[in-house]
């Protein structure tokens, strides 16, 4: 028998306000036409003010409690994935677990930028496989609207705010692709490219920066590495893309989805897209679009899910898990 993390229930935040591709026009120059164009882009939720990363993660954790039939005092652990933590300590997972008042376990950030929810899952299936967890809630979370240089239209108006969330349960499996839960992960990172993903500001240098991007040096990272990780987890539970049920990417840019996809030889319509409506929403993206996916009827219990993300380190990865 083999432990595998298995999903038990997901659930998302997205905070109220609303901001469409045309209200950039009036401070910028650029139009809705531009901005959809050249990443698909339509509209992105930022959050209230006041509102942080933590507050969005606990409304993002209390729904996949709920959709699991849960309490928080089951977790015995939480990650959370952001780039945009509240505080620079303690981590917003704390925060997270004092909010929806889990009362026993740990709780720790993780960051790997818009990477940060694939490697929080593989933190956490290797904290279920180990038996160091047995119920672990996994989230991720980012306010990136706080981090933004409104001057800057080739950045300001791809990246959103908030939060999706899921719950993984070790369950014994045969070991086999068959199984239900985290089938493979594949984790790197190459720092040597920090420079064309990040931001000029932090706590050791005492200043307040904003997020810096070379476009086409991402995009041109993206697709090769999004579709090589992939392949490494498909590679290690020894299936291949015929077998995918859905790819639920790290929702960028519907370019690099688009050209990931076709390195992979899949057609659009085995893809969750979701860029459309929330914009980049960094680490919350992926489970997002999980969440968003499950309750739009696209993903069923049993379907085989390929996951993969890069952010600025670079950081990149990719999770394969069966529903």
């Amino acid at each position: 028998m083999t432990t595998r993390a298995v999903v038990a229930g997901c659930g998302h935040y997205l905070p109220e306000k609303v901001v469409e591709n045309a209200e950039f026009e009036a401070t910028l120059d650029t139009t809705d036409e531009w901005i959809r164009a050249r990443s698909g882009i339509e509209r992105r939720h930022f959050a209230a003010e006041g509102q942080t990363t933590s507050d969005m993660a606990a409304r993002a954790a209390r729904a996949a409690l709920a959709d699991a039939g849960w309490e928080a005092t089951d977790l015995d652990a939480l990650i959370v994935a952001t780039s945009t933590a509240d505080l620079t300590f303690p981590s917003a997972a704390t925060m997270v677990q004092a909010e929806i008042g889990m009362s026993k376990g740990f709780a720790f950030d993780v960051q790997a930028v818009c990477a940060g929810f694939v490697y929080a899952l593989a933190n956490a299936n290797a904290l279920i496989a180990s038996g160091q967890a047995r119920k672990v809630l996994v989230i991720g979370a980012e306010t990136f609207s706080r981090i933004m240089d409104w001057s800057d239209r080739s950045t300001c108006v791809l990246f959103g705010d908030g939060a999706g969330a899921l719950l993984l349960e070790a369950q014994d499996g045969a070991g086999t692709s068959d199984d239900r839960g985290i089938l493979a992960t594949d984790l790197n990172s190459d720092g040597r490219h920090r420079d064309i993903l990040y931001v000029d500001g932090g706590v050791s240098t005492q200043s307040t920066g904003h997020l810096r991007m070379k476009g086409r040096e991402v995009f041109r990272h993206a697709v090769e590495k999004l579709a090589e990780t992939a392949e490494a987890t498909l590679e290690k539970a020894g299936v291949t893309a015929d077998d995918i049920d859905w790819v639920v990417p790290h929702q960028a840019n519907i370019r690099i989805i688009q050209g990931t996809a076709k390195k992979l030889g899949l057609g659009m319509d085995r893809v969750v897209v979701t860029v459309q409506d929330h914009g980049n929403t960094s680490a919350a993206s992926i489970p997002l679009a999980l969440s968003v996916g499950r309750e739009n009827g696209q993903i069923k219990q049993g379907d085989l899910i390929v996951t993969e993300a890069i952010g600025g380190g670079l950081a990149w990865g990719a999770v394969l898990l069966r529903w």
